[in-house]
């Protein structure tokens, strides 16, 4: 028996399971591509990069992924820490500077004495061994090819999309304006008003600008949490304007008015001089992208640091293949961890790293498993994508849906979802104490 656990993959996933397994004190080789070769959508050399947006979502307990990020904490997860430090002001959302991220993670495994980083393309899983596979959305098609053989089943596939960056200084601020909605909290968000004219204008040179191609793009199914924008404008005129575009609470201190249409822009960095257009993922070509989006007010002569592109997800039809701690049926000493899985979204990506993590070492030392309640966050999602009951498998953020109802029905939503946070951390703690040590 070898006296380490494999880890493939150091993204956020990949991060979590190897830290969750070093500091019970086993070995964790970790095998990293990167800096040899990349994704089509990775640009770092450094650890679990952020590809898409730089937020990691609600912070509020009120939120299920606000519940999960402290049910997180309260696991010692390593994304946690690093986001808390690397944090930019974003409202009531976890955002981060996405470089500082990025290289905290990489800095504390990398002076882990436990985790040896191996840069190094896997092809096939190692013969011997336990090994957690988190290579992602974006797994090389090497090891794409071996998995799908190795498994005996197909992939599902969808697309994902990443939104532009522009510079703060290239903000015409003279036409946009900070605000939060209805004045709540700090006004963390740069607000570009659009007048009836200017949107319907903006939306006819969007729906029928010129695309990239990617391949099968067509023929694939589009998580509706990434949606490309342009996509989103072809389902209605309107459609816009009641999702990213919504303006309400959004005043213009300019007119005294709410606008037409609002498009948001979000910090992306600690020092404040890049900014992401939020909802803006696209699959526009890059010249057709800096004519459309120029085209909104207090953007007209933006800086695109980064343009907005379209890459390959791929995940696995989990309910078939895996259980409730993303071990693999048919092959114990086997764990998937991250958007592999069909857990979508970075905080929920980290959170099964953390159950395939510590599930992994317990298997490693001889120990119980641990599976987790769905009266918790973390639970409720490795419950869904272990669910066999799941027909029609689809990427999942993680919701209040998903978790155990309360035993009295409490009809204002907002309190409802707070009870239910309240009893998961209780639960959780509960867990904690008598399952292992932390």
């Amino acid at each position: 028996m070898v006296d380490y656990i494999n880890v493939i993959g150091a993204g956020l996933a990949g991060c979590e399971a190897a830290w969750q397994i070093a500091k019970r004190g086993i070995k964790v080789k970790l095998f990293e591509m990167k800096p040899k070769a990349y994704s089509p959508a990775h640009h770092m050399d450094t650890f679990a990069e952020l590809v898409c947006s730089n937020s990691l979502r609600s912070n509020q307990l009120e939120n299920a992924v606000g519940l999960l990020k402290e049910e997180m904490r309260l696991l010692d997860s390593i994304i946690m820490k690093c986001a808390n430090v690397a944090q930019v002001p974003a409202g009531g959302a976890l955002a981060v500077d996405r470089s500082k991220f990025s290289q905290m993670v990489t800095e504390l495994i990398r002076q882990n004495n436990n985790i040896e980083v191996i840069n190094e393309e896997i092809r096939e899983l190692p013969k011997e061994g336990i090994t957690i596979v988190a290579t992602g959305p974006l797994t090389s098609e090497g090891l794409s090819k071996y998995l799908a053989d190795f498994i005996g089943e197909d992939y599902l596939h969808f697309f994902d999309a990443a939104a532009p960056i522009v510079t703060f200084e290239s903000i015409d601020m003279s036409k946009a304006y900070r605000a939060a909605r209805y004045g709540r909290g700090t006004d963390d968000y740069i607000n570009c008003p659009m007048n009836k004219e200017e949107y319907e204008f903006f939306w006819n040179e969007l729906v029928n600008a010129e695309l990239a191609e990617v391949k099968d793009f067509d023929r694939e199914v589009v998580f509706e949490g990434c949606m490309p924008v342009e996509t989103m404008a072809k389902r209605g005129k309107d459609t816009l304007r009641f999702g990213p575009l919504k303006p309400v609470g959004l005043v213009d201190p300019n007119t005294g008015k709410e606008p037409y249409a609002v498009v948001q822009l979000r910090q992306d960095n600690s020092e404040g001089t890049m900014y992401n257009i939020v909802g803006f993922q696209t699959r526009l070509k890059w010249p057709e992208q800096k004519r459309v989006f120029s085209l909104i007010p207090g953007l007209e002569s933006s800086e695109f640091v980064r343009y907005g592109v379209m890459h390959r997800n791929t995940f696995l039809n989990s309910p078939l293949l895996l259980d409730a701690v993303y071990c693999l049926k048919k092959s114990p000493n086997i764990y998937f961890a991250g958007q592999i899985t069909g857990v979508e979204g970075y905080v929920e990506s980290s959170s099964s790293g953390i159950v395939a993590g510590i599930n992994a070492a317990m298997d490693f030392l001889g120990k119980e498993r641990v599976i987790f309640p769905r009266s918790t966050a973390i639970g409720a999602l490795s419950s869904y994508i272990s669910d066999s009951s799941v027909k029609n498998f689809q990427p999942m953020n993680v919701n209040f849906g998903l978790m155990e109802s309360l035993p009295l029905k409490i009809r204002d939503k907002r309190k409802r979802n707070y009870e239910t946070a309240m009893r998961s951390l209780e639960n959780l703690k509960e867990y904690i104490a008598k399952c292992f040590e932390m």
